[in-house]
């Protein structure tokens, strides 16, 4: 009697296919490091949960006449919010690896009338900046996105002044960086635990180059 296969009715099917999905969608959620593709850029104008434009102001503070770096600016949104904050004598870098990003961002920045905005196409991991020429630094959902993000985090403790501040804002995603292994990450790179506001899934947290390990380098 020759061997038959079992017949598999609709529900199963369903659970067949929603588990296929769930094997590709997991491969492609911790497998995907990647930046933020320009062609979905409408996402990133969304105010995620616990990182509002008032949080990012609590922890980064940013103060008139300072110069601060923000690496993967995306569409601007904390962008132009943290420009005007810093005055006519203030600058924010923007840095990125997308062109596209950059240039959208400039094109908003003109659109508001804000001339302190400059941008550079370059690697987190490769900081084209001078030792020690930033008073702040921030990255909002996008330390994830590097490849070898402890590098990037070392490069800030090299290009930050003393007494400058470092803020990482993180959500859940394909890129999040749980809090547990940014604080050892931070550690690593020579960096000490200032604040921290949100949730576990998605956070803000400031840090400061620890001066020993300054000192060293």
């Amino acid at each position: 009697m020759p061997h038959t296969l079992p017949t598999v009715g609709p529900r199963a099917r369903w659970a067949l296919a929603a588990g296929a999905v769930a094997v590709a969608g997991g491969a492609w959620w911790y497998g995907d490091k990647a930046p933020y593709p320009y062609a979905q850029r409408r996402l990133l104008d969304v105010q995620l949960p616990f990182l509002t434009a008032r949080r990012l102001d609590d922890v980064l503070r940013p103060r008139p006449g300072e110069r601060v770096l923000e690496v993967g600016p995306g569409t601007g949104l904390q962008s132009l919010h943290v420009a005007p904050q810093l005055g006519p004598g203030g600058r924010l870098d923007v840095l990125d690896v997308q062109p596209e990003m950059l240039d959208h961002v400039m094109r908003r920045a003109e659109r508001h009338g804000l001339d302190n905005i400059t941008p550079t196409r370059a690697d987190a991991r490769e900081l084209p900046f001078p030792d020690g020429a930033f008073d702040a630094m921030y990255l909002v959902t996008a330390l994830g996105e590097i490849p070898e993000p402890g590098r990037a985090l070392a490069e800030a403790v090299r290009v930050l002044a003393p007494g400058g501040r470092l803020v990482v804002g993180e959500f859940f995603d394909r890129h999040w960086i749980p809090f547990g292994r940014l604080h050892r990450l931070a550690d690593e790179a020579g960096l000490h635990l200032g604040t921290r506001q949100g949730a576990p899934f998605a956070y803000l947290a400031r840090f400061h180059p620890c001066p020993s390990y300054s000192a060293r380098t």
